[in-house]
């Protein structure tokens, strides 16, 4: 059985090059040997939730579609090695230019060619592999939010061209990021470098539909301030195409505040209150509000249900910010 930790260039340093990737079997169809695959294994609970389809003239943007981001969970290619769960993620720096509005293209780092990049979510106890291409023109690397060996803290330059695997334990549950560290950061993260990463407790929760939302700016003019600002990668999105939800339904919402420059913003919704689970490492709410406030890098677990049929807005309360493209619209249905 192949098992990659056990590679001394793994244990000196995770980068390689792509040539060695495919000397040892591995860029291409995944990882070899007597592994058995189970492709996108999920932990989702046996009751299934009841989530609304997601609409067919939901319009992608640059290769952005936040209605389909907001309940995209990308759970990993899945082996067993050695006994336990391995789920491998190959994620790739890009280049690429995104229409923020009609007047307004900005030329963003990314991951996967999309802001942010993918959701990427295991159970506690999961080995993480992440394959890391850089093909963004600039050194990158990966930071996850979480508990790992310092060689796999994603500070060291990635350089263009090249390739590097982090490996580490899914370790401790709750809603976590990660970002490009490569100083300096805030202009790496503004540009779009970050994604969130969701680690489940062993025993999951109870079904809910679940959604993630991520507050990012743009500073679109490079004077260290955002201009625009957005919920999952475009501006003002989700106010012109509603998330759809349905009445009496628990909605579990992940939020994550990865707006630079600003100290701190607010996360408001309209019409109700929602219980918080602070930084998702808890399974009993700390407090029950309307709005919650969250610094850079802070996220949460929101969870409510609306018993009324409509359209309610969600915002930061700071109002620039929402009337600037952080704003969006839930439309509740029977």
């Amino acid at each position: 059985m192949t098992d990659l930790s056990d590679r001394p260039a793994i244990k000196k340093a995770g980068r390689w090059s792509r040539r060695q990737l495919l000397q040892l079997g591995i860029a291409g169809a995944g990882v070899a040997g007597g592994a058995i695959a189970f492709q996108h294994l999920t932990r989702k609970p046996t009751s299934v939730a009841r989530i609304p389809p997601m609409p067919a003239d939901a319009p992608t943007v640059s290769n952005i579609n936040p209605m389909q981001i907001a309940r995209d969970f990308d759970y990993g290619t899945v082996t067993r090695e050695n006994g336990r769960t391995v789920r491998e993620f190959r994620l790739e720096a890009n280049t690429s230019i995104v229409q923020l509005n009609s007047a307004v293209t900005f030329n963003t780092w990314n991951v996967n060619n999309r802001v942010p990049g993918p959701t990427l979510r295991a159970t506690e106890g999961d080995r993480i592999r992440v394959i890391f291409y850089n093909k963004a023109g600039h050194s990158h690397s990966l930071h996850f939010h979480g508990v790992h060996t310092s060689e796999m803290d994603g500070v060291k330059p990635v350089k263009n061209g090249s390739v590097f695997i982090y490996e580490f334990d899914a370790n401790p549950y709750g809603v976590h990021l990660y970002h490009c560290h490569i100083a300096p950061v805030t202009r790496h993260v503004g540009k779009g470098l970050y994604g969130m990463f969701i680690i489940d407790p062993p025993k999951p929760r109870p079904p809910a539909d679940e959604i993630m939302l991520i507050m990012g700016g743009y500073d679109v003019n490079d004077d260290e301030k955002n201009e625009l600002y957005a919920f999952n990668g475009l501006p003002n999105y989700y106010m012109n195409n509603p998330i759809s939800i349905y009445k009496n339904q628990l909605i579990r919402l992940y939020v994550l505040n990865l707006i630079e420059y600003e100290a701190a913003v607010t996360f408001h919704l309209h019409a109700n209150f929602f219980d918080v689970y602070r930084t998702g490492m808890t399974l009993t709410p700390s407090e029950r509000t309307d709005v919650i406030t969250m610094g850079v890098a802070e996220r949460h677990i929101l969870e409510f249900t609306y018993g009324y049929d409509g359209k309610y807005m969600f915002h930061p309360h700071q109002d620039a910010i929402a009337e600037a493209g952080c704003m969006g619209v839930f439309e509740v249905i029977a």
